[in-house]
């Protein structure tokens, strides 16, 4: 993908703060930092999203989270640690490569997510945990 911002860090044509690395994934001090220490953890295959993984990448982008996720932790003495990942343009997704964000988090450091709950009756739970399951290969 000549046009996509993640795959010219990948190729090393654009600079990047490298945390880690494999031969799967690459893991880089975010530019727009939230929090001292956040971090993105991508593919290195440009793989545009969740749905377009193959099960080696997700395995070994979660395992790099899970690494990297330790290492912020210990560095920074972060209280918490918020891992986000987007998908599509209505989820909030400006690169359209697919990463994982990990923030570290101190009480009152002003990041929020409102989480909108509509609490559905358990038959309606149930309908939609039918309809997944009946996707599911």
């Amino acid at each position: 993908m000549t046009e996509c911002v993640f795959c010219k860090i990948v190729a090393r044509q654009i600079p990047a703060t490298v945390v880690f690395e494999d031969e799967a994934v690459l893991a880089f001090m975010d530019i727009g930092q939230v929090n001292p220490g956040h971090a993105l953890v991508a593919c290195k295959a440009h793989v545009e999203n969740v749905y377009a993984l193959d099960d080696a990448q997700a395995a070994a982008v979660a395992r790099a989270v899970a690494r990297i996720a330790r290492g912020i932790r210990e560095a920074f003495a972060a209280e918490g640690l918020s891992v986000y990942q987007a998908n599509g343009k209505a989820a909030g997704q400006t690169v359209m490569h697919y990463h994982v964000h990990l923030v570290p988090r101190a009480e009152g450091d002003g990041m929020n997510l409102t989480w909108p709950v509509k609490n559905p009756p358990r038959a309606k739970l149930e309908e939609y945990a039918a309809r997944i399951r009946a996707r599911l290969a």
